[in-house]
């Protein structure tokens, strides 16, 4: 589906957000020349109905196509996320459908799961194994912020004691190696 403008993005959704499971929504590159929705105004559209972008790819030298769906239950909300839904609230688009979402996620926890990863907390867990292995600890000093808050991430996502326990072990291991373990 090829979106011009923020307009017509909205009626969309607002016509379909609720039966559709998802739509690959092509864009104008604005080396096109062509009238582009920018990423900004169709993610924030996405956010006022519940719904998130996922995979980006080129369609051709003056396309692009970013897949568009309803937000999984469980999935971890960003800082930039929370940031466009208080623009999107603050300007009168959010819908029910999208605030439902969000006291979901604040009623299962996943509205705060990356608040630490994000800010640079590294758990007591992770901290502790890092302590123990001075080639991890190097190694995960060298990493680089982004790096580190994606390794971050990954170890919040962990559903199970033994799978936070399992990254853990990969990401000292793979730490003390000079690299990223996701």
């Amino acid at each position: 589906m090829l979106v011009a403008t923020a307009a017509g993005w909205r009626a969309w959704l607002a016509e379909h957000h609720a039966t559709s499971p998802g739509v690959w929504v092509v864009r104008w590159k604005p080396s096109s020349g062509r009238p582009a929705l920018g990423y900004e105004p169709l993610v924030e559209e996405l956010l006022a109905v519940g719904w998130i972008d996922a995979t980006q790819r080129t369609v051709d030298d003056e396309r692009t196509e970013i897949w568009c769906t309803r937000r999984r239950p469980g999935s971890g909300w960003s800082r930039l996320t929370k940031e466009r839904l208080a623009r999107v609230e603050a300007s009168g688009r959010m819908t029910d459908a999208g605030r439902a979402v969000i006291a979901a996620a604040r009623a299962d926890g996943t509205w705060e799961m990356y608040d630490d990863a994000e800010a640079g907390v590294v758990a007591a867990d992770l901290a502790d194994a890092l302590a123990a292995d001075p080639a991890a600890a190097s190694g995960w000093d060298a990493f680089t912020p982004g790096v580190r808050r994606a390794q971050l991430r990954w170890l919040a996502e962990a559903r199970r004691p033994a799978t936070r326990a399992a990254r853990v072990g990969r990401i000292v291991a793979a730490a003390a190696e000079g690299r990223a373990a996701h």
